[in-house]
């Protein structure tokens, strides 16, 4: 799945979706990351790289959620 197509499907996630999407990525960076300290092996090593800017990508959308429900908030009052 290409990054634009990956980014697409998670803005279209409920927050408890992408809060288990996140939760699922972060325990799997954590293992890798064991992985790493264990062995100095990795089967792909890029997928840490990967995970860390899923990780962010989520972080960004939850955040893009929580300001514009504020500025909607913020316009229902004035």
């Amino acid at each position: 799945m290409s990054r634009k197509q990956d980014l697409e499907r998670m803005r279209e996630l409920s927050v408890q979706e992408l809060h288990d999407e996140m939760k699922e990525a972060k325990a799997e960076l954590f293992n890798l990351k064991f992985q790493w300290a264990a062995t100095r092996q990795l089967s792909n090593p890029a997928r840490l790289g990967l995970l860390r800017k899923k990780v962010s990508r989520i972080n960004t959308i939850l955040r893009e959620r929580e300001i514009s429900s504020a500025l909607e908030g913020e316009t229902a009052h004035a």
